[in-house]
């Protein structure tokens, strides 16, 4: 039978046969990997499925989250489609990583916004700008919301500190809240059986190797190692690798790093140094902050551009759309920061400083609903696959 007709019938059992569910795809993917062994040098995920041969459902959650989504696998297999394995890893342990998301989420009716997530960045973000606004209309002065602010406290003549502070504090402390309890459902799912993964209790693990273990998981956070593509890149357009995703991974990440620590550098200058917002431009929360925006923006411009020229194959309608909405209200959050920077002394400031908290506020809101929950359950899955790594070693 040649390659096309095999292509033909696999694309028609395809239409026929009902498709598998995420889980039992990645199974089957799975499975067949730990029998190849081809790609265990690509990244952690194929010897991690060796230490975990049973594939339990919790193992397919620590797999899919421990993944990158390099997509070397995919154009290195011998399995791939036309072949009528129609192996596609990087599409599986997708669709996997996307359910573990939802299945964690707390509380479980929520989870339904990961279902339409430009809908959701869209509404969180009228929920918080739009009643922002309004409080800001009630309790101000027109002219004085519409009058130039300069100096010391300005912000706060539009709107006091004390309400920004009960904002902020009540929406992130409620995602932190809802995010540590769906961590601690992954977590617990995610820790397998001796019979399944191989090892014992990690917490018999001796300090020193625990220690070992923390290390190695921050050095691979920092450096985002597992974006390497066993070490010529991301597979960015078909089987061409590339460093740009790593790179662009990075001017987010550590443009968000340093936005925070511009926030924590303001929270110093108030309450220790007493001084008021907004800040000189060559004070630290000004330039962590300016440096932390534009890193942000490059990072969201650089992926959204990899994205839109990416072979479709190892992705899925549902992650690009997660993917997306996440690098729109990331970038939204960045430019309207550095807008309000612009013309903070302008008739402007009053509706950017609205803008920009409510996007804030919007992006705090929907920290474990979205795809920026990717982040702290890559970092578990990291973390657990150190230590099994330490057991065997």
């Amino acid at each position: 039978m040649t390659v096309e007709r095999v292509d033909r019938a696999a694309q028609s059992s395809a239409v026929e046969q009902p498709q598998p569910t995420a889980k039992a795809e990645a199974r089957r993917a799975l499975h067949l990997c730990n029998v190849c062994g081809y790609c265990n040098g690509l990244c952690p995920v194929f010897d991690a499925a060796k230490r975990r041969p049973l594939l339990a459902a919790g193992d397919l959650d620590q797999l899919a989250n421990l993944c990158h989504h390099c997509r070397s696998c995919l154009y290195a297999c011998q399995y791939a489609p036309p072949h009528p394995f129609a192996l596609n890893v990087p599409r599986a342990l997708a669709r996997t990583r996307a359910d573990s998301y939802a299945r964690h989420a707390w509380p479980q009716p929520l989870a339904r916004l990961f279902a339409n997530p430009h809908r959701a960045a869209l509404l969180a973000s009228l929920i918080t700008t739009l009643p922002l606004l309004m409080l800001v209309l009630i309790s101000v002065p027109v002219d004085q919301v519409w009058a130039v602010h300069q100096g010391p406290g300005a912000f706060y003549q539009v709107l006091p500190w004390g309400w920004m502070v009960l904002l902020a504090g009540f929406s992130l402390g409620w995602s932190l809240l809802a995010l540590g309890v769906g961590m601690g459902r992954f977590w617990r799912a995610s820790v397998g059986t001796r019979a399944s993964t191989g090892t014992g209790d990690h917490a018999l693990l001796p300090q020193r190797r625990r220690l070992s273990a923390l290390k190695t998981v921050l050095s691979e956070t920092l450096a985002l190692s597992h974006l390497r593509g066993g070490g010529a890149g991301c597979a960015d357009l078909d089987a061409k690798p590339s460093h740009w995703r790593r790179r662009w991974h990075h001017a987010l990440f550590y443009g968000f790093l340093l936005s925070f620590a511009a926030t924590v550098a303001a929270t110093l200058y108030h309450h220790l140094l007493g001084c008021l917002a907004p800040y000189p431009f060559w004070s630290a929360p000004v330039l962590l902050g300016s440096v932390g925006g534009l890193l942000m923006l490059m990072g969201v411009m650089g992926l959204g551009w990899l994205g839109a020229r990416a072979d479709p194959e190892p992705n899925t309608p549902d992650t690009q759309s997660a993917n997306q909405a996440l690098l729109w209200l990331l970038g939204a959050v960045a430019l309207s920061g550095l807008l309000l920077l612009l013309w903070r002394e302008t008739a402007a400031m009053a509706l950017l400083l609205i803008l920009h908290l409510g996007l804030v506020l919007a992006l705090f809101l929907l920290l474990p609903y979205s795809k920026l929950v990717h982040a702290p359950y890559r970092l578990a899955a990291l973390w657990r696959d150190a230590l099994e790594r330490q057991q065997r070693g």
